[in-house]
């Protein structure tokens, strides 16, 4: 079946870099009306243009932090008011640390959870009414840290695990109204947000994702578009009987020793 989204409104969340980017330029050029979010305004303007030239639709670009209810109404308020619908959410948006139960501080467990969950949870709530107008569908974009379990992975574990749970809790309780909700988990992934992490050098983050293929069972990290691929597949009518799954993309990361790569990662 041919994937058209010519006749839809696709709202993606930090769609200025790395694995939100690339979803926002796959679904460009397969037609979507794009509202695209991120912090960065820069880099969320030179996304945007990007869409714009896949097939001439100017995408509609939000400046605001998810991790704020006053950035998560503007998003919602926004994207209804230029669109008058939406079709497909996709909650990208999300920000990690390094550290564990010995180092951590509350600030960074409300940092994190303030995006990965409850931003998340406040932009869904608000967007349910007009995805059940349209018999529209979620995506959320986890991650293997929410089941491979790795000593300083605080507090962002916790926070894709709670993701991966609310997937199947709203999917269970929208699926009556025809909306879909899953979940991509990604592995290792060509982004930005290992690099904000760690302060790596763009050489130092080269060495750590070749250090990572090799744990990886297939041989390869994951590039942008592979997870694009995948949400793309969920969101779209290929997907129309799919809801409350987590899907892995990750070379099998999962099976191999990903408990040792991440916890490298934390070093």
């Amino acid at each position: 079946m041919n994937v058209d989204f010519s006749d839809k409104v696709v709202l993606v969340t930090g769609a200025s870099a790395g694995i939100g980017e690339s979803t926002a330029l796959l679904f460009a050029k397969l037609g979507a009306k794009l509202s695209l979010v991120g912090r960065n305004e820069a880099n969320l303007r030179a996304v945007a243009a990007k869409c714009e030239k896949q097939k001439g639709v100017k995408p509609l670009a939000i400046v605001a932090d998810l991790g704020t209810d006053e950035g998560v109404e503007k998003t919602a308020k926004d994207t209804l008011d230029h669109f008058g619908r939406l079709d497909v959410l996709v909650n990208n948006a999300g920000i990690s640390a390094r550290t564990c139960i010995q180092l951590t501080d509350m600030a960074t467990f409300d940092e994190v959870f303030r995006v990965d969950v409850r931003g998340v949870y406040n932009l869904t709530r608000l967007l349910v009414p007009a995805l059940v107008e349209t018999k529209g569908n979620i995506v959320n974009v986890s991650s293997i840290s929410a089941t491979v379990v790795a000593v300083g992975s605080l507090p962002y574990g916790m926070a894709k695990a709670a993701l991966d749970h609310f997937t199947r809790l709203v999917a269970l309780e929208l699926a009556p109204k025809g909306v879909r909700v899953n979940a991509v988990s990604p592995g290792v992934t060509v982004s930005t947000i290992v690099k904000r992490m760690t302060g790596y050098t763009e050489e130092e983050y080269q060495a750590w994702l070749s250090a990572a293929a090799t744990a990886i069972p297939m041989g390869q990290v994951c590039e942008g578009d592979d997870i694009a691929n995948m949400i793309v597949h969920l969101a779209s009518e290929n997907s129309r009987l799919v809801t409350g799954t987590v899907v892995e993309v990750d070379g099998g990361l999962r099976y191999g020793s990903a408990g040792n790569l991440l916890a490298r990662q934390m070093k």
